[in-house]
């Protein structure tokens, strides 16, 4: 499926604005097709669904987002990357496109995003596919909620003076950065690894490479919404939604954990030989299973 990359026209560059902030998304074509969503994770970029969108186009009119501090999207000037802020982003995409009734699929902090939208605005999603976007485990959650307030504020200071000061890391030439990008997922063919790569990063003016993403995106912030909310929205969404883990992954899976009970029409879909990037790691199988459900 890497070839198709290469031989169909690639998509065109967009800008929108969200909280005066110039967000970028790319456009996949096709604009009588119904509209399909796809949205990246926590420091990645919309190019890594070109896969995905390659094999889609046809049927779908694909937009892919690159989220605020991420991809070509501005940077946020005050580093404020929470939750809220995300949500409102997407929200002001659909609403500006007219996208609704939209069929998503998103991967890990999009997944947490698009599942959270799809609870508060439940009229305007008419089929949600989460690869690993449930956010943090319940365990996780509870640990979280076993310090205070004080502590946690502390923590997030410290944590954001810390990357105040981390400047991003230089790769000498575009192959260092490759072999990072294999490093952190060893599922990916080469050809993946490249793509992924030269999508993902600029090149700074000394002629180093850097990946796009801010440093502060890494922040996780001192309070979100209390859990029993989320659970709320969760429970809110009407849409059929499809739930992917891979079998490989750290992330927990909501049939094992309990966290399935929360939704009314949703299933959970598990990959041998995955791990968090179900649609890297298993993309073919995935592109059949999405394609079925979304139809």
């Amino acid at each position: 499926m890497d070839d198709t990359l290469h031989n169909a026209p690639g998509p065109t560059s967009r800008v929108f604005f969200s909280q005066r902030l110039r967000l970028h998304y790319v456009d996949w074509g096709n604009p009588d097709a119904p509209p399909l969503l796809l949205v990246h994770g926590g420091r990645d970029h919309c190019r890594n669904w070109d896969w995905v969108a390659q094999a889609l186009r046809k049927d779908w009119h694909i937009i892919c987002p690159d989220l605020r501090g991420h991809g070509d999207s501005q940077w946020s000037p005050d580093g404020n990357y929470s939750m809220a802020a995300y949500i409102y982003d997407l929200a002001q995409l659909i609403h500006q496109q007219k996208l609704a009734p939209v069929t998503i699929v998103a991967h890990s902090l999009g997944g947490n995003i698009c599942l959270r939208y799809a609870g508060i605005y439940p009229e305007t999603v008419r089929k949600l596919v989460a690869i690993e976007g449930l956010g943090p485990s319940p365990k996780m959650i509870a640990e979280r909620g076993r310090k205070t307030i004080d502590e946690r504020m502390r923590g997030w200071i410290d944590e954001q003076r810390k990357l105040s000061g981390r400047l991003p890391r230089r790769y000498p030439t575009i192959e260092d950065a490759f072999k990072r990008m294999q490093d952190e997922n060893k599922h990916l063919s080469a050809d993946q690894a490249r793509h992924l790569t030269q999508q993902g990063v600029n090149q700074n003016e000394d002629g180093t490479y850097s990946w796009k993403f801010d440093n502060y995106v890494r922040a996780w912030a001192p309070y979100d919404m209390v859990y029993d909310d989320i659970e709320g929205l969760w429970s809110r969404i009407e849409c059929p939604t499809l739930l992917v883990y891979g079998k490989e992954s750290w992330a927990s899976n909501p049939q094992d954990d309990g966290r399935i009970r929360h939704f009314k029409s949703a299933r959970v879909s598990s990959y041998e030989r995955a791990g968090h990037w179900v649609h890297h790691d298993r993309l073919d199988d995935l592109v059949s299973e999405v394609r079925e459900f979304i139809k």
